[in-house]
């Protein structure tokens, strides 16, 4: 039986059927040659895909560490709507949203071929809710934490030593709205979940409450329990989607989906409290069009932060000060449409962005003095793309 918790919160506020695959042809033989690099390591890049006509599941591709370069991408495994992914720490196992054969939310694990980049299911579980949108695996690889949009709750499900998955341990119901913005936040609409870096306290933000939800964390028994402080507060309407810490573990960067901002945030990690001391515009002060924002990353240095902008179809760069504060750089276009999710590379060298509606995944280096995006000359298409995980390999 798992433990259920529902959390009420008063604000008084109110991816062509096929995809394509490594082949023969020398074009294609050339292209994966280039994404081995010169002593002979590779990066396999596993890409999750939303639900679409053209999209199959989860897909891989391999990246060259030393040029950007990827080879022809290819179907590691078969699976409905596949959104979000994360690796088991171990990286012998990689985790996904799903959806079950009855429609209900689900997630499911794969073992790894590390030599292949295939991976073969282990299981299906239940999700704890409906529409599971973000995924990620705590730093004991105990516990699958899920964060399911479509009825804002969130869940933590064991992980057995095999790599299984067992029924969920905790799942907590957010309740309440924020109302600010009509059909975006008439309820609560869990977007993403993941631990603190003590791996004490687990995050959760709510965009239909304007809220990130913190939660007392035991990974042995898997429970999640209400914090004192509870949340971390955004403004009105703000939307909070995704987050991304600071390496040094003290700054939490809150990108903000309806409202186009990013907020910063102080964290104090013997209580799991939250305190904003700064928000910042993602677009260009003379746009005026339609846009919302997505992904949010940190890069390792410390030194520069990245935001994406669905509609401006761009990357916000960001310096990053010693005290964490934001300064603009500029918007670099992703060259295509709706860029969901994007990721860095483990070098720090390559920005790699998935642009939905488009299906293609683009390459940038990363100038590393300046933070500065420019085009690698590597682009793969992969039908509606929204998440880049990276595992360093040896061929």
């Amino acid at each position: 039986m798992h433990q259920q918790i529902r959390r009420s919160v008063g604000l008084g506020i109110g991816v062509f059927l096929t995809c394509i695959m490594a082949s023969t042809s020398p074009a294609h033989a050339q292209q994966a040659n280039a994404a081995i690099g010169d002593d002979g390591a590779g990066v396999i890049v596993f890409i999750g895909t939303s639900s679409s006509p053209n999209s199959r599941g989860i897909y891989m591709t391999r990246m060259n560490p030393d040029s950007g370069a990827l080879a022809p991408p290819e179907l590691a495994a078969e699976a409905k709507n596949p959104n979000f992914l994360a690796f088991h720490p171990s990286y012998r196992y990689l985790y996904a949203c799903a959806e079950l054969h009855d429609k209900r939310g689900g997630v499911a694990g794969y073992s790894i071929d590390r030599s292949t980049g295939k991976l073969t299911q282990l299981n299906q579980q239940p999700s704890g809710g409906r529409g599971p949108c973000y995924v990620a695996v705590d730093q004991t690889g105990k516990n699958l934490l899920v964060a399911n949009y479509g009825s804002g709750s969130i869940a933590s499900i064991p992980i057995d030593d095999d790599g299984e998955l067992r029924e969920p341990s905790t799942v907590i119901q957010h309740e309440g709205s924020s109302g600010v913005v009509p059909k975006r936040q008439e309820g609560p609409h869990a977007h993403w979940i993941n631990t603190d870096p003590a791996n004490r306290f687990v995050l959760a933000t709510d965009l239909g409450l304007d809220r990130v939800m913190i939660y007392r964390f035991e990974p042995e028994k898997g429970t999640l329990t209400p914090n004192d402080p509870a949340a971390g507060v955004l403004s009105p309407g703000a939307g909070p989607r995704h987050i991304a810490w600071h390496p040094n573990r003290k700054i939490a960067y809150v990108i903000n989906e309806l409202a186009d901002t990013i907020t910063a945030f102080h964290y104090d990690a013997a209580r799991g409290a939250m305190s904003a001391f700064q928000t910042i515009p993602t677009l260009p002060p003379d746009f005026k069009d339609e846009n919302t924002t997505a992904e949010v990353v940190v890069h390792p240095s410390g030194k520069f932060l990245y935001g994406s902008n669905r509609g401006h179809d761009s990357i916000a760069v960001f310096a990053v000060d010693a005290d964490g504060k934001l300064t603009p750089r500029g918007h670099t276009s992703t060259q295509g449409q709706t860029p969901r999710n994007f990721a860095i590379d483990p070098s720090g060298r390559f920005l790699l962005a998935a642009n939905q509606k488009t299906g293609n995944v683009v390459v940038f280096q990363i100038n590393q003095e300046t933070g500065d995006l420019k085009p690698a000359g590597s682009t793969i298409e992969v039908p509606a793309p929204v998440c880049i995980r990276f595992l360093q390999t040896q061929q």
